[in-house]
């Protein structure tokens, strides 16, 4: 019966040894140490045995068992260590290899300037309202003084969704919500940037979507001065030192009185070049006085306060700014065009 427990041990460890694979491992352990393994087989035996040989042949069967398990853990132990260093070396790096460049971009051009006017305006104490794209036309025209039979819907080419809802045509709509929210509370100071659509078009200096900035100042003693002042000031932090502004009259259904704003060309300093077309001005935007339907209609007193509004396109700017001659050169995604805008940052 010893002999048997040697045998059984000596293949075990045989078997062990040559386990290659931790499923092989497992094989080995179910083929020895289960319940109907070879160890427990043996013991099953122990009945046929004298009585006086019962203890001296259990001792040696518990030292098989012990002896095996720990030849199994130890097994184990050094399959899990190959296992992970063959991992490693199929993962390894070469750290003498050259590294791959990871391009970075840039900003967009469109994104730099309403960054900067942002920045501008928020120096002077303006705050920055957003709104929704997809608008109301209670927002977008009523409440801008552009009723449904108003002729000056026909200024805008619309997206409509349905007969009330729309793709915004001027960020105005965000303007007319800031009032609303006011509750004709003084003063307002804001800038509305964001984008807009108009069914036109596409071509150099079209697009059916594209850029604004609004600005909106509603207080006491508002003046067109006060408008003026403003304006030449962002066209001289834009465009340079030195621009001036010139105001002439023009019609906007939610100013009054409304201008078309030039600006001083910034390419021949007003003397007249072929960007100006010899004139030395430069139209940028449209402004004038809030309309004092719009005030009454949001719940302010005109006869208490008034207010300015200005618009600008900043895919205008931009083009002035940087010398951009193709408006759709800012929606192609080309990267030789945004490129040119790493000196920028």
């Amino acid at each position: 019966m010893i002999e048997q427990i040697e045998q059984v041990l000596q293949e075990a460890l045989a078997a062990i040894d040559a386990a290659d694979t931790p499923e092989a491992l497992n094989a080995v352990r179910i083929q020895y140490l289960g319940k109907k393994g070879s160890i427990q087989a043996l013991m099953t035996k122990m009945k046929d045995l004298p009585k006086e040989e019962k203890p001296a042949f259990g001792q040696k069967v518990n030292g098989l068992k012990t002896a095996v398990s720990e030849q199994l853990e130890a097994r184990q132990a050094a399959l899990k260590e190959a296992v992970q260093k063959t991992r490693m070396a199929a993962e390894a790096i070469d750290i003498t290899l050259p590294g791959t460049k990871l391009e970075a971009g840039t900003t967009h051009p469109l994104i730099m300037i309403q960054q900067e006017l942002e920045s501008l305006f928020v120096g002077m104490g303006y705050k920055i309202a957003e709104g929704p794209e997809v608008e109301d036309d209670y927002y977008n025209f009523e409440l801008a003084n552009i009723p449904q039979d108003h002729p000056a819907r026909d200024m805008q080419d619309t997206f409509y969704i349905d007969p009330r809802t729309l793709l915004r045509t001027h960020t105005t709509a965000m303007q007319m919500r800031e009032l609303e929210k006011a509750k004709g509370g003084l003063p307002i100071k804001l800038i509305c940037p964001g984008k807009v659509y108009r069914r036109d078009d596409d071509d150099a200096t079209h697009s059916h979507q594209f850029m604004q900035c609004e600005g909106l100042v509603v207080g006491e003693h508002i003046t067109l001065a006060d408008l003026k002042g403003t304006l030449e000031y962002m066209a001289n932090t834009m465009f340079g030192e030195g621009r001036k502004v010139r105001f002439r009259p023009s019609y906007f259904p939610f100013t009054e009185p409304s201008v078309e704003v030039d600006v001083s060309c910034p390419f021949c300093n007003g003397k007249g070049c072929s960007v100006c077309k010899g004139s030395g001005w430069i139209e940028i935007l449209g402004a004038g006085m809030v309309h004092p339907h719009v005030l009454e209609m949001n719940g302010f007193d005109p006869e208490k306060c008034s207010g300015f509004a200005f618009g600008v396109g900043l895919e205008r700017v931009a083009m002035l700014k940087y010398g951009i001659d193709d408006i759709r050169n800012f929606y192609m995604n080309d990267l030789r065009f945004l490129k040119m805008f790493d000196r920028f940052d």
